[in-house]
């Protein structure tokens, strides 16, 4: 992964004899007589030479055939959706879907004429009962935000194989490090690029990758509503690709360390991340992740006071929104990332008041610990 990071996709020599591939920012070119539509060159329509670039390196990460690069990770999973679902057609979705995913199907499939049904990913036998004759597509999560479940990833596959659905998901907290859905036998899979992808928190960007039949609806649905992505983010993407193994494998062992030492922290309650023996899909999760990920949950004692108090106590760990970059950040789901879904729908997914999720960085383990300990330390036992 760490070859196929660097070389993917990769156009070498690049023009002018260049390592770096170049950011293309013209808008327009010369158009080959009958040339079709959404083979014009034009920056809309995702055909310049920088897209093209950037998505040969996307389809490379995930062994896909094609890739599409988008505007954002919302881009990326409403293209999806639009380009296979119509009027009347009816799709399954984990139960614990991202917060913009959960408000976008409950705020506009039914204005689209969609119906859907909440369905849990770690229950393969209720699946069956859910389908009706009009279900087109099967939307699940690699690792859940923000309590890091991971489903029966292997079985939805199968189920859509066996069922004609079509099998979309989400791989962004993952990566194609810890996860290859194409693989597994997932018809697509999306990331919100923003986040491991571009690794750095200086982009907004999306990507969908899966064969090519597939990607080529997704991108002409993305080129009619007008998500593609700027030349500038794309090479900032690029960039950060190539880096992504290194990056991500401080991830998933930062998470490691730290997870451990909340585990046996006085003041915590509650750790939650796939990588401990007492997280509830830790034997599966181990059987299909090379990796665990850098992304953990927890809950102090002391109820949403304390939550608030460690957020506010830490040092080295930036309270903020998003995930993914080389810098620890934290944030409270419930007045942030999910704050948009109904109070009773984040109770019922666990998505109290007092949860903590946390996206580790890249920081040296000691330090991290040690900032994190002096957090809850402060806290009244």
């Amino acid at each position: 992964m760490e070859t196929l990071a660097v070389h993917g996709g990769e156009r070498w020599p690049g023009p002018e004899g260049s390592v770096v591939f170049p950011i293309y920012q013209s808008t327009v070119y010369s158009i080959d007589p009958g040339t079709g539509y959404h083979d014009i060159p034009y920056l809309r329509l995702s055909s310049t030479p920088s897209q093209r670039y950037l998505h040969d390196k996307l389809a490379s990460l995930e062994g896909a055939e094609a890739a599409i690069a988008t505007a954002s990770g919302m881009a990326a999973v409403s293209s999806v959706l639009l380009s296979i679902m119509r009027a009347g057609d009816h799709l399954l979705a984990g139960d614990a879907l991202y917060g913009g995913t959960h408000d976008f199907l409950t705020g506009h499939a039914e204005e689209l004429g969609w119906s859907y049904s909440f369905v849990d990913v770690h229950r393969p036998e209720t699946w069956a009962a859910a389908r009706t004759p009009r279900t087109k597509l099967f939307l699940a999560e690699t690792i859940t935000n923000p309590l890091v479940r991971v489903g029966m990833l292997d079985e939805i596959a199968a189920f859509g194989r066996r069922e004609g659905i079509v099998t979309v998901i989400d791989n962004t907290f993952a990566t194609p490090v810890n996860f290859r859905p194409l693989a597994a036998g997932f018809d697509l899979c999306f990331h919100s690029a923003t986040k491991y992808l571009g690794g750095h928190s200086d982009l907004v960007a999306g990507a969908v990758m899966g064969n090519a039949d597939l990607i080529g609806q997704v991108r002409r649905t993305l080129n009619h509503y007008g998500g593609s992505l700027d030349p500038h983010a794309g090479f900032l993407l690029a960039r950060g690709i190539k880096t992504l193994a290194l990056r991500v494998r401080a991830h998933n062992e930062n998470a490691t360390a730290l997870a451990g030492f909340l585990a046996g922290h006085p003041q915590v309650a509650e750790v939650y991340y796939p990588g401990l023996a007492s997280h509830p899909d830790h034997a599966h999760a181990g059987a299909l992740l090379s990796g665990f990920g850098g992304m953990l949950s927890l809950r102090p004692r002391g109820g949403e006071a304390a939550a608030q108090a460690v957020l506010d106590s830490v040092r080295l760990a930036y309270p903020a929104v998003s995930l993914g970059g080389v810098e620890t950040l934290i944030t409270r789901p419930a007045i942030t990332t999910h704050a948009g879904m109904k109070p009773a729908d984040r109770e019922r997914l666990g998505i109290t008041d007092d949860l903590l999720r946390v996206s580790c960085g890249i920081e040296g383990q000691p330090d991290l610990i040690a900032d994190f300990g002096q957090a809850l330390d402060g806290l009244q036992p």
